[in-house]
Formats: structure tokens, sequence, C-alpha cells
């Protein structure tokens, strides 16, 4: 009922080896490293395959799927098939709005209240070690009377590789609802930025009963600022696991896009979590440019269902000689791998802004060494001067 958009095949390979291909019919001076007007061609064949079909920004949007899963009617590429298909979406839709809406959000409020009410009623308890038992009991309650609002079915594997307290648990980020899938199992302390309105006071009062991060505008400006709190935190071995999501965005669920590297500078251990939801039952990937938090949750609470597979990666420590970037790289492969999801090394900034011009320098350079040869590699001021030519 939904057509699918024709992917383009891309070309795979290394710089050098497509380039390579291009050469191999050139001349013997050519094939040892000099400029060919033929090299062009690479550079015009990644243009237009970036304009018909770019990889990287249709990460942004929704992930297509091979059929119609019955959840909308009011997309302009929708074909009428058969009375008796909308027929059944008829009844999906009076089923979705009218059964299963209503009996969602009721246990969302019901879930949201008790969060407010029963971290602010703990918060007040001056024994610790009762304040902390009865915050982790709380927090899981709302939590999954909140994923029962959605209708979550949730599948989680390997389970003794679970986040423990004074670790740091990183994970790909689909949708804001990450947090509750994460919650349900086990508690976390939660980092992010101060809000106000109705988004404050739940912060407010989740922090009285647990000890999450939460940071004023000025504060998350300043990246020493932020590591320093964060270090604190994972010092005291008795706090609860810190829950990161190093993208810094939402991605479609296909994806891992590069994981920023200031979350692998804190130090302790990392557990590494994959996330990974089915698109058939409903679509969990938040669109924030097309779509307010208000819209979305609507989308979410009128679906069939969020069906998701959680894997639990055993921990990871930085090894010796490596720095923040490189483990943060692997972190970030094992993750793609574990959920079946496409390694990229994008950032996924690009969603609103535009690519930096490292990006494009790597590429001159990647280039220019080429050219170079061996003389290239070795001699640092021929190569950047070839580099500042292109």
């Amino acid at each position: 009922a939904m057509p699918q958009q024709s992917s383009i095949p891309h070309q795979g390979g290394s710089m050098e080896q497509e380039m390579g291909e291009l050469r191999r019919y050139r001349t013997q001076s050519i094939s040892r490293g000099e400029f060919a007007l033929s090299d062009s061609f690479y550079f015009y064949i990644k243009g237009l395959e970036s304009i018909v079909d770019d990889q990287v920004t249709q990460r942004f949007s929704s992930e297509e799927l091979v059929s119609w899963n019955l959840l909308t009617r009011t997309n302009h590429n929708f074909h009428y098939i058969s009375l008796r298909l909308t027929i059944i979406w008829g009844l999906g839709v009076i089923i979705r709005y009218c059964v299963l809406f209503p009996l969602r959000i009721t246990l969302a409020i019901i879930g949201l209240t008790w969060l407010v009410i029963g971290t602010t009623l703990v918060g007040f308890l001056p024994n610790k070690r009762l304040k902390n038992w009865l915050s982790e009991l709380v927090h899981l309650m709302c939590y999954r009377i909140c994923a029962r609002g959605l209708s979550a079915t949730i599948q989680y594997h390997n389970k003794e590789n679970k986040p423990q307290k004074g670790g740091i648990c990183v994970a790909n980020h689909t949708s804001p609802i990450d947090i509750v899938i994460l919650a349900n199992d086990g508690c976390y302390a939660m980092v992010g930025q101060s809000h106000g309105g109705l988004m404050g006071v739940i912060q407010r009062s989740m922090v009285r009963s647990c000890p999450h991060v939460w940071f004023e505008r000025s504060e998350m400006r300043d990246r020493n600022a932020v590591t320093s709190r964060l270090r604190a935190h994972v010092a005291a071995k008795t706090n609860l696991p810190i829950l990161i999501f190093p993208e810094g965005t939402c991605i479609n669920n296909t994806s891992v896009m590069m994981f920023k590297k200031g979350s692998f500078e804190i130090g302790g251990t990392i557990y590494p979590v994959a996330i990974k939801y089915d698109p058939r039952f409903g679509d969990a990937f938040w669109n924030s440019a097309k779509y307010n938090m208000v819209n979305y949750l609507l989308r979410m609470m009128t679906s069939w269902a969020i069906v998701v597979n959680v894997w639990y990666l055993p921990p990871m420590t930085r090894r010796e000689g490596e720095d923040a970037a490189q483990f943060a790289n692997r972190v970030k492969s094992a993750i793609a791998h574990q959920g079946g999801l496409l390694d990229m090394a994008w950032d996924g900034s690009l969603k609103r802004a535009k690519v930096k011009e490292e990006f494009k320098e790597q590429q001159q350079k990647m280039y220019s060494s080429m050219v170079m040869g061996k003389k290239g590699r070795n001699s640092q001021e021929p190569h950047t001067e070839t580099t500042r030519r292109q």
C-alpha cells in the first residue's frame, strides 16, 4: 500500500580502490600517482549518489517499511487497493483511538503523577539507605506503568551484563522513550539540561530522591564543568549508573552515528546497550524537525504497540594507548554489530548543521596523499601544499 523509494546502489571500497579502477587503463606515468583529469569522475559519482540517495540525511527520516502496517492513510503515496483492506483499516482506527488510546493516556497520567508524588515524599526521608531503596522502587514502578501506557513489549537479552552502580551506560538513541525502555529493567541516573514547566516539575521532584545530574543552560556550554560533575558522580560507587546517549540526537533505528567522545573521557567502566525497535508495529523514531513532543507521543499512543529488543553487552574499558575517540568508535561498533544496525562515521549534528570543514579537508588530504604517493606520505610539507591547492 505504501510504495518503496528506490535505492541507488552505492559503490563500495576506499577512494584509492575506486580511483585505481578509473586509472587502470591509463598511461604508466598516471598510474604512478600523477594527477589525471579522470580523477574528477570519482567526485562526480559521489556527488550524484548523494543527491539521488543521500545515505546520511535519510537516517533522520522514518524508516521505509516493506509493507503497510495499517497505521496511516494520510500519506499522498497511498493507493486504494480494496474495500476489504479499507474496512480493516477503519476498524483499526476505532480500536487504536477509541479503545487503546484512552487506556494508554490514563496509564501515562497515573505513572507521571506517581513519579512526582512518590519521589517528592521519598525526598523527605533522612535515612539514606532506606531513601535509596524506596527511590529505586518508586522509579521502577513509574517507568513500568509508563511502559504499559505505550503497550511496550520488551525483550531483554544477556541480563548478566546489566549496568552496575558507579558505571556509565551508553546506548544508541532512537526516541525519548529509550529512557522508559531501559529504566523499565533497572534504575539509572539521568543526565540532561534543566527545564521549566511540567518537565521542570518532574526533574525537581526526581532529583530530591535520586542523584540525577541536571545542568543549567550556561553549564552545558562548559565542557569541563560537565565532565567534572559526571566524573564525581561515577567516583561514588554507590551511585546509580549514568545513562548517556552519545549520538546526541535521535537516529531512525537503522544506524548508529558518531559517538561524542566526551562520555568516554570521564573514566570508569562503560556498559554498552543496543536498542532495536520493530517498525512493523509502530515507528518509535522521533523526527523532531517534523513533530513536536505532544504530536510524537500521540503517534506512539495510537500505534499498535512498541516492540523492542534490548541487548546488554559485556562491559568495556579504555585500553592502554587508546584515546577517547578511538574508545568511542569501538563501543559504537559493538553496539551496531549487536543490534544489526549500520555503523556510520558521520556526526548526528548534521541533522541541523552543515558538514564541518574538517570532513572536507580529510577527503582532500586523502586525495593529496594518494596523488603524491610515497613522497606525500613521507614529506609533510609537499602533502600540506597539495592539500591547499585542492
